[in-house]
């Protein structure tokens, strides 16, 4: 098994990156031919998710969000960080963790599936971890 780091620099309050591309590449670093990728954030205010890129759907996510936790509603942890939606939004919307199988080297991701970190209580620095684990070459079908 192989842990990577991968550091994020968020610019907006709320922000969903595709981080994919990173993702895979810590697979190729770890020559990881068959197993499991963990993608895990460390942070109670951020999310992962698997679904397309496409700008006008990350929108709809956005908007949607904000929907379902207004921030003019009266929440009892706003009396302490002012951050209340960002936790109800990663604690029951969103995974902190995502696992993806790999196979020959490659993550195995539908072709409109992208990995997206989702920031809720941005900017911010933040960390989210890669654990590459390999298992048995898959027997030939």
């Amino acid at each position: 098994m192989v842990l990577h780091r991968i550091e994020i620099e968020t610019k907006k309050r709320v922000e969903i990156i595709d981080i994919t591309k990173v993702v895979q590449e810590k697979v190729w670093e770890s020559d990881l031919h068959h197993g499991i990728v963990l993608v895990f954030t460390k942070h109670t205010t951020t999310g992962l998710l698997i679904n397309e890129a496409e700008r006008n759907l990350i929108e709809d996510f956005k908007d949607n969000l904000a929907r379902l936790f207004p921030k003019e509603l009266k929440y009892h942890h706003n009396s302490i960080d002012r951050n209340a939606v960002a936790h109800l939004s990663a604690g029951l919307l969103l995974n902190t963790e995502l696992m993806i199988p790999v196979e020959s080297g490659e993550l195995q991701l539908g072709p409109w599936q992208r990995i997206l970190f989702v920031e809720l209580d941005g900017p911010r620095h933040r960390k989210v971890y890669v654990m590459v684990c390999p298992c048995p070459e898959m027997p030939e079908e």
